[in-house]
């Protein structure tokens, strides 16, 4: 069942807006959830954990793993249900109802950028896993995550952080309540180097701005965000050259990799509560700039100047939404109607490949202008059959219409082109409450995955001039799960589920190229556990199990197998929260197990295992001191690993390239590092 909830800045409990539809711990409870699958994290859990990046919010996702194998600018890798979803592919992500995954990536399709985000304005983290709602569209066949700013604080803040490798960070808040209004704002300003051998130079700067009003029954906010961010990069190296001592852990290929990237956001939300039912109205405007320059193949494909390429993004991204909810009755059964209509309009003015030295371009890939919009309508019906039965049907109707207009001139006219594609995409879910404690789901249903719409148009491949091979705009995916839940009590909930999930064509990352492509069929199965328990007042316990199976289906092509590249099979976190008065101290475990680097499965990658430690101490009512220590044990892991070809500068002046070497490149997880913080309320 759909928990509907709606709160407003001065007088909501816990004084944030969230959106109409909310689903929260007591919500995905016993008698009330859709699936074993969904939830919400619950705040005092995802605020307390040590984050290195603000994208590692995410991993309050049950399953959900967020590394990194470039500079800290640049979106996280994610990984889920069997997914290396690279930078979001399958993951659909929003931050306060405006999505975060790009169509039509410079760097790569669905690509999520978070480090716009302020992690401690965050009130909530909901989720949910598989195609089986009507209202998740692109981006969420592995799973989604919403996220949800608070519109208002206890009291204004400032906080300093300090840490190893010249991290600075400075953040202030604060809102002003007036009857039924409130402001509140927040500015940020964060510097790093890293431990790179060539420091990472981050420079970022982020604010916020929201205005809120209106009552439990109506109101609206309207928010404003601005970030923008530049850096060096240390992109993955071979760890050939680190085995024989040419090169060290944290050094770098190419010093000159890194970027730089802009968010401007304005969005609107407004929602209606009435016995009748219950409605939202929310409307963004995003302008997004992006600038990426990588080398991951060194002087394998030329030999002369090197491989560095340069990916650009200039867009701005429009999109408005509305939804209603009411009760209702089908066959004198009581049920819950639920209806929307969603549009996202993107217009690329140039989404761009270049061929770059030291930053600066040699040659023109490709260039090109895009326009593309996705219109979505959907209904879904819950009807209660009895006091142990419940179940719903949806039905969501997708359309995009897209237009790329190529300008580098040799294949740019070829590859252009407009087109359509649209998917009717069926839901459906069955739940049954064995006892008071005990509840058992069964979900189904069909959803999809854009491709980049350059793809769709393309002749000719502008990198060998060879006759390229289209792809379809919108790829099916279809999936199933059962899942049981026992919540004998408030404090202790364990879930479990067994999912399936075929995709039509899998996007799979291109190490020389640096992005994602359309690849063969998949297919995947796993089992996954949650455990969460309060064991008083004082200590929280967490733990999240994961195993997964990825195989392409049919007939593999000659030389290649059956494996997923890097598709993660196992996962296993735990956590523990301790609180007692002013001290509140966390200790986060996170094990990643080896995966296959190639689809014959004949190289694989280590197992990881990060172990955080973050503590918080009120000395008194205004100041709070903290600290964070990240890879406590000092562990030498790494963040990513791939398998392709690549050739150094030095392997080229012995002789020893050929047509490349093939091998391990990594990207080092951060060694034990410190920060230290303190804010004072006002």
């Amino acid at each position: 069942m759909t928990a509907l909830l709606t709160s407003g800045p001065a007088w909501a409990q816990d004084r944030h807006l969230p959106e109409v539809e909310v689903r929260g711990p007591r919500d995905a409870t016993i008698g009330s959830a859709d699936s074993a699958s969904e939830g919400a994290a619950e705040k005092e859990s995802f605020q307390a954990r040590p984050k290195l990046r603000p994208g590692d919010i995410v991993e309050a996702v049950p399953g959900v793993v967020a590394t990194q194998h470039s500079g800290d600018g640049k979106a996280n890798q994610y990984f889920l249900r069997g997914f290396n979803l690279d930078h979001g592919t399958d993951f659909a992500v929003t931050v306060d109802g405006m999505p975060v995954n790009m169509p039509t990536h410079g760097h790569g399709q669905g690509f999520a950028d978070l480090n716009f985000l302020i992690p401690d304005l965050v009130s909530g983290v909901r989720y949910r896993k598989g195609p089986y709602f009507a209202d998740s569209g692109d981006f969420s066949l592995a799973g989604s995550a919403s996220l949800d700013y608070v519109s208002a604080l206890d009291a204004p803040f400032a906080e300093v952080t300090l840490g190893a490798n010249n991290f600075r960070r400075l953040l202030a808040a604060g809102s002003r309540t007036v009857q039924d209004q409130t402001w509140l704002g927040a500015v940020e300003l964060e510097g790093n180097n890293g431990p790179w051998d060539a420091p990472e130079r981050l420079r970022k700067a982020n604010a916020v701005l929201r205005y809120s009003q209106g009552s439990q029954a109506r109101g609206f906010t309207i928010t404003g965000m601005a970030y923008q961010s530049r850096w060096n990069s240390t992109d993955q190296i071979p760890e050939r050259l680190v085995d024989s001592g040419e090169l060290s852990r944290f050094g770098s290929m190419n010093t000159t990799d890194g970027g730089k990237t802009r968010r401007i956001s304005l969005s609107g939300k407004w929602f209606d509560n009435s016995p009748e039912g219950q409605t939202q109205v929310s409307a963004y405007a995003i302008d997004y700039r992006f600038d990426l320059f990588s080398d991951f193949t060194y002087f394998l494909n030329n030999p002369e100047l090197g491989d560095q390429f340069e990916q650009t993004d200039r867009r701005r991204v429009f999109g408005a939404q509305a939804s209603h909810n009411r009760p209702n009755k089908i066959a004198g059964l009581d049920g819950i109607l639920s209806f929307g209509a969603q549009w996202r309009g993107d217009r690329i003015g140039e989404v761009g490949l270049y061929n770059t030295v030291a930053r600066e371009r040699i040659s023109t890939v490709r260039n090109d202008k895009v326009s593309q919009d996705l219109f979505s309508v959907y209904g879904q019906q819950l009807v209660n059959f009895s006091d142990r039965w419940r179940g719903y049907v949806g039905l969501r109707a997708d359309a995009l219409r897209y237009q790329v207009d190529g300008r580098e001139p040799v294949y740019g006219p070829v590859n252009s082109g407009r087109g359509r594609d649209s998917l009717a995409s069926p839901k459906a879910g069955l739940a049954f409450t064995v006892t008071p404690a005990h509840e058992l789901y069964l979900n189904a249903g069909v959803g999809f995955h854009s491709n980049d719409v350059r793809g769709a148009t393309i002749s000719v491949d502008p990198q060998s001039g060879l006759p390229a091979e289209r792809v379809p705009a919108l790829v099916k995916g279809r999936g199933a799960e059962i899942g049981w839940r026992f919540q004998p009590n408030e404090n202790f909930t364990f879930t479990t589920a067994l999912w399936q999930l075929r995709l039509d064509s899998e996007l799979v990352y291109v190490g020389d190229a640096g992005t994602t492509e359309p690849g063969r069929a998949s297919s995947r199965r796993g089992i996954e556990a949650t455990m969460r328990w309060k064991d008083d007042s004082r200590w929280r316990l967490e733990a999240d199990a994961a195993l997964s199976r990825a195989r392409f289906r049919g007939v593999a092509p000659e030389g290649e197998g059956s494996y997923i590249d890097n598709a993660v099979e196992r996962v296993f976190a735990a956590g523990v929260t301790y609180t007692d008065g002013p001290l509140t101290a966390s200790l986060r475990l996170r094990y990643m197990g080896p995966r296959a680097l190639d689809t014959l499965n004949s190289v694989r990658s280590r197992a990881t295992t990060l172990l955080n430690f973050g503590a918080r101490y009120a000395v008194n009512k205004h100041l709070t001191l903290g600290l964070d220590v990240f890879n406590l044990t000092g562990r030498k892991g790494n963040d990513i690993e791939y398998f392709y070809a690549s050739c150094s500068a030095g392997e080229v002046a012995r002789g020893d390239c050929g047509s490349g070497i093939d091998g391990k490149h990594i990207h080092p997880m951060e060694p034990r590092s410190a920060r230290v913080s303190a804010r004072w309320t006002f």
